[in-house]
């Protein structure tokens, strides 16, 4: 308890103070940048952490992160451009809501989300570190395997339009993850001798060509007259502005669920805020009462990926406290960062530096209080941003997304796939494929490709599939969860078909 209340005192000092609203200011900031993951937000401050004691330094970068998802969603509502990788499920609900004039309910409701998320996933990362970590420790590569193929059946059950066109979204996303080297041998699959495309696709080009530069192609098929309207307008309504607290109360089961779900993701190695937010989506959507209103504005389909990916941010660190073991990139650079003060994170990290730690761990709850509130002053700025006409905004909008391609790997072919990809997306939109479900199974190929390739020589070197299976009883409980499904999945889409004929 001692070390307890000296951490707290500690947190609340006024440089720790000062750190936190740095990282979060910064990390609003930079996060509305498409193109700047969180990750690399967080890299901006490792060198700098150095400098500072560990219980001002870490929470930096901890707040850094946290600011970092929340700001990423102010785009990806409002321009359909989304500043990282996490926000793309944000953009399914949040950009029509803002389209209809709502936007400021949107962004309210995704500050809301991200700070509920936020705080339940730390106070996990409090309560059960050890608990949640011991969990995470048993899934292997097969238990990967099945739970990505969970994660595309879900997919494909819940795509409003037809499930063949479904299918070869996601295929399709698969074959372009596929690009570039090996990942075990290192030969060249699919890259026709040009050497950009050894290291394969970046994430980054594809998610702002698909999103945010499809729809400036469509927009340009709009009449002249039309492109000196706002592109975003917002209701005069101060109900359409705000969240009411009916609306928080009939969220809190969603966003329960959902930051579930983004801790226990976040706890795995390997998955990441991305895979979180999709996986809380379609998990919203499948037990909504009218599942119907997801993709055109649903308040849970925005509040669902929000507290699943800012859930990650704690979750990610259970791992890397109980074991050393980092959780994504952002939690390798606090690894990093915590080896540089002289913290070794592992079971006796709490038994060596108990002070800093509980220090890190309040600072982290107070990081969510901060993140609410410079959020709120965050909320009119970014209406300001969007209030121009459509013939200023866009082109904006395209020098900021060629920026954003361009600062990944610094290369312009990346600028080159970002417009192919928007040309792509354009089509695929006007032809109504789902783009986004391309985007998800190019996120979850590689980690499919990789855990399947590593389950099977796994089983080369034991007795064969029965005895890997029944030695491992959470794979056995994944297989039947995925097998429950697979029938209730084939049945629904017999009942569609037979009522789609009788009509």
């Amino acid at each position: 308890m001692e070390a307890i209340l000296e951490g707290i005192s500690l947190s609340l000092s006024a440089s720790a103070l000062t750190g936190i609203m740095v990282g979060i200011i910064l990390g609003q900031l930079l996060g509305s940048i498409p193109g700047l993951t969180a990750a690399m937000a967080v890299a901006l401050l490792v060198p700098f952490s150095f400098y500072f004691d560990p219980w001002v330094g870490i929470p930096m970068m901890l707040a850094m992160f946290k600011g970092s998802l929340f700001g990423s969603s102010m785009p990806a509502i409002l321009l359909r451009t989304p500043g990282t990788p996490a926000a793309a499920a944000t953009v399914i609900d949040g950009n029509p809501l803002a389209k209809s004039g709502k936007g400021g309910k949107a962004m309210h409701t995704v500050l809301y989300a991200s700070v509920f998320g936020d705080a339940f996933s730390d106070i996990c990362l409090i309560l059960g570190a050890g608990m949640l970590a011991s969990i995470a420790i048993r899934f292997g590569p097969s238990e990967y395997v099945v739970l990505i193929l969970f994660a595309l059946m879900s997919l494909v059950s819940l795509n409003h339009g037809s499930s063949w066109k479904g299918i070869i979204s996601i295929l399709l996303g698969m074959l372009i993850s596929c690009i570039g080297l090996d990942p075990i041998t290192g030969t060249e699959r699919l890259t026709f001798g040009n050497l950009e495309l050894f290291e394969g696709i970046g994430l980054i080009p594809m998610l702002i060509g698909f999103l945010a530069i499809s729809e400036v192609f469509s927009q340009l098929e709009q009449p002249i007259r039309n492109l000196g309207e706002k592109a975003i307008t917002f209701s005069k309504r101060r109900e359409d502005n705000r969240l009411s607290g009916t609306e928080r109360r009939a969220l809190l089961p969603t966003l329960l669920r959902s930051s579930a779900i983004g801790t226990v993701t976040g706890a795995l190695p390997g998955l990441g805020s991305t895979v979180a937010a999709f996986i809380a989506y379609n998990e919203a959507r499948r037990t909504a009462k009218n599942p119907k209103e997801f993709g055109h504005g649903s308040l849970h389909g925005i509040a669902a990926p929000e507290a699943a990916n800012n859930a990650v941010s704690g979750a990610n660190l259970i791992p890397l406290l109980a074991f050393g073991i980092p959780g994504d990139v952002a939690a390798a650079l606090i690894l990093g960062a915590l080896l540089i003060q002289g913290i070794v994170p592992g079971p006796l990290a709490f038994r060596d530096n108990p002070v800093p730690i509980y220090a890190i761990f309040s600072a982290m709850l107070l990081a969510n209080i901060v993140n609410y509130v410079i959020g709120l002053g965050f909320i009119p700025l970014a209406k300001k941003m969007v209030s121009v006409p459509k013939r200023l905004l866009f082109p904006a909008v395209l020098v900021f997304a060629s920026a954003g391609a361009y600062a990944m790997r610094g290369s312009l072919f990346d600028v080159q796939l970002m417009f192919g990809f928007g040309v792509m997306g354009w089509l695929m939109s006007k032809f109504q494929f789902p783009t986004v479900l391309l985007v998800i199974g190019f996120i979850l190929a590689p980690i499919l490709e990789r855990s399947a390739r590593q389950t099977l020589i796994i089983v080369s070197a034991s007795d064969g599939w029965f005895a890997f299976v029944t030695s491992r009883p959470v794979l056995m409980i994944l297989l039947a969860i995925l097998a429950i499904l697979t029938v209730i999945i084939i049945r629904q889409r017999m009942v569609m078909s037979r009522y789609v004929s009788a009509q």
